[in-house]
């Protein structure tokens, strides 16, 4: 009978278990955001712009998340201090203007246990467009430094440009622009 008790415990203990979130602030250290963009159909220039601050909640066991990420784009960094001053400048990011990008993202896709997307809404310059961001990859690992789990990972997607009053020359540049992002964030 004290069997029976015991395994009744457990197994209501079991079933009350809730999944439960987890908030993780992001590492500005490690979140980046590289952009690539084809120059004069001949090559590829490629730009890095860093996270600012944000966070992210994640329910590994109800498979669901949010995040909320603030991108510095005063941080644009390029190949040359030239190419920096034009991406800057009123004609593309307009960076005096707008000096941060915010990604609110609140539908996470889940392969199995595997995070597969984050879905949600990019805003640059005041306007906000649906964005998807694909994980490439995507772990969990308990940091021997800071004793605290971080999760991170690697992430792509693409925007049009236009969409969000990113201008150009269309010649010189397609209104398709890559995005890979890398992303760390602590545990709380």
């Amino acid at each position: 009978m004290r069997k029976t008790f015991i395994a009744a415990a457990f197994a209501a203990a079991a079933a009350g278990v809730a999944a439960e979130p987890v908030t993780f602030a992001i590492d500005p250290g490690h979140t980046v955001v590289t952009f690539e963009a084809l120059h004069v159909n001949t090559s590829t220039q490629r730009g890095r712009i860093q996270a600012k601050e944000g966070s992210v909640v994640l329910d590994r066991a109800a498979k669901t998340g949010k995040a909320d990420i603030v991108i510095d784009l005063t941080t644009l960094s390029a190949a040359s201090s030239a190419l920096e001053g034009t991406l800057k400048g009123e004609r593309l990011f307009n960076v005096a203007q707008g000096p941060t990008a915010r990604f609110v993202g609140d539908t996470f896709t889940f392969d199995g246990d595997k995070l597969a997307s984050v879905a949600g809404t990019l805003t640059i310059l005041g306007k906000s467009q649906p964005a998807t961001l694909k994980a490439m990859r995507f772990n969990c690992y308990e940091n021997a430094q800071l004793k605290r789990e971080v999760c991170g990972g690697d992430f792509e997607s693409s925007i049009q440009r236009s969409q969000f009053g990113l201008g150009f020359l269309p010649n010189v540049t397609p209104d398709n622009i890559r995005l890979l992002i890398q992303v760390e964030a602590i545990r709380q």
